[in-house]
């Protein structure tokens, strides 16, 4: 679990430290670096903005790359008994059809499991062991030096001052911090104009089953966790402002048939008070690693949600790049973040062209595309829709060498 510390008691526990390291962002990709970086001796600063972690996200479904960070902090139990294991997949047309329903797990049980379990959930398996945090603090400036880097901070204990040898930028797709490094600047955005909510519904029988209606301008997918589902609907913005209720009377009015999932989806977001209401797009950096400094997970490169793979890289993104820092020292830090940046870079973003790919079958409002991705979807198989992601899996990412350099 989390333990809140004021800052000063971290930044002495770091100050002998062979490499200083400071963590912005305690969610998915920075939690994962920063107990990665403690499981091998470090004392890693690790902070974020909110000063409560207890607002801790929905859904999230990972595959086999998460793996080699899981076993490497010993958690294997933990995130198993957390999570269910995810078997199958159907997809169901505009009309609310059963189009086709796969066997997930034949096809990624040769690589590793394929697991959902709420943000919440995994961050409790990431942290069981404890994890410091300094909860309402943010770097308000940011000089990368040759030897160090000088950080400022804003925190509960007033400004605080430090230098470090290296600082992980992983403060999400809306970061506040990447600002400060030249990568994170005017970042290139795929903007949907899409939106919708998410909610919990009760779990049904079906706890391996993921089921998703691609529809003519709407869009429904529930996605099962230990003991829920997790569920959300959406649509182009200017429909989804009518608020929820409403559009999902608006979807129920063009289904001519449904399945007990969808049902209990559609009254879990109407009947729903105030749920979170999720944009949907994306970002990609210019740039990852600059100096000492580096961009992690969403910060580097947000994910749309059509792959199901943010989250998954970045856990993958973070061992990989906690593996290149523990090899370092504190005059080759730039090194190592820059081969960190080209091993794995590629793969990200051949993950999030693939997230965007399936956002353009997704994400449509014409009846007559709807009907042309009802034929394609009954002779698509999910092997060559998730491609590029299955190639990954098949390759696994590596610590690359400080001194590599790859294209």
């Amino acid at each position: 679990m989390f333990t809140p510390v004021p800052l000063p008691q971290q930044l002495q526990a770091c100050a002998n430290d062979p490499l200083r390291v400071l963590v912005v962002g305690a969610g998915i990709g920075g939690t994962t670096a920063a107990q990665l970086l403690r499981s091998r001796g470090l004392h890693p600063v690790l902070i974020d903005r909110m000063t409560t972690l207890k607002d801790a996200g929905y859904m999230l479904a990972l595959m086999p790359m998460v793996d080699a960070a899981i076993d490497e902090l010993g958690v294997r139990d933990s995130y198993v008994a957390a999570s269910t294991h995810i078997e199958r997949y159907r997809v169901l047309n505009h009309r609310g059809q059963t189009l086709r329903e796969d066997p997930l797990g034949d096809l990624l049980n040769v690589y590793g499991d394929y697991r959902g379990l709420s943000r919440g959930a995994l961050l409790d398996v990431l942290t069981a062991d404890g994890a410091a945090v300094s909860l309402g603090t943010t770097v308000t400036a940011l000089t990368d030096g040759t030897e160090s880097t000088y950080v400022r901070f804003d925190s509960p204990e007033g400004d605080v001052e430090a230098m470090f040898d290296a600082v992980i930028i992983a403060d999400g797709i809306h970061s506040h911090t990447r600002r400060f490094v030249p990568g994170g600047t005017a970042p290139n955005e795929t903007i949907t104009n899409w939106g919708g909510w998410v909610v919990w519904a009760d779990a049904d029988a079906d706890t391996d089953l993921g089921e998703e209606l691609w529809g003519d301008g709407f869009f429904v997918g529930s996605y099962p966790v230990s003991g829920a589902i997790g569920a959300f609907i959406g649509g182009p913005r200017e429909d989804t402002c009518v608020g929820p209720a409403a559009f999902v009377d608006s979807i129920r009015s063009r289904l001519t048939s449904s399945t007990s999932r969808l049902d209990a989806v559609l009254d879990a977001v109407g009947a729903a008070q105030d749920p979170f209401y999720w944009v949907l797009d994306d970002v990609r950096t210019r740039q990852w690693a600059h100096g000492r400094t580096v961009l992690l997970g969403d910060a580097a490169a947000g994910f749309l949600p059509t792959a199901g793979i943010g989250a998954g890289m970045a856990m993958e993104s973070a061992w990989v790049l906690s593996g290149a820092l523990t090899d370092a020292t504190r005059a080759d830090v730039g090194a190592a973040l820059t081969a960190y940046e080209s091993a794995q870079r590629p793969r990200v973003e051949t993950a999030q062209k693939n997230s965007r790919q399936l956002a353009g079958l997704m994400f449509r409002r014409s009846s007559v595309l709807a009907h042309l991705r009802n034929f394609a979807m009954k002779v698509m198989t999910i092997r060559s829709a998730l491609g590029p992601i299955i190639a990954l899996l098949r390759t696994p990412a590596r610590v690359p060498e400080v001194t590599e350099t790859v294209d």
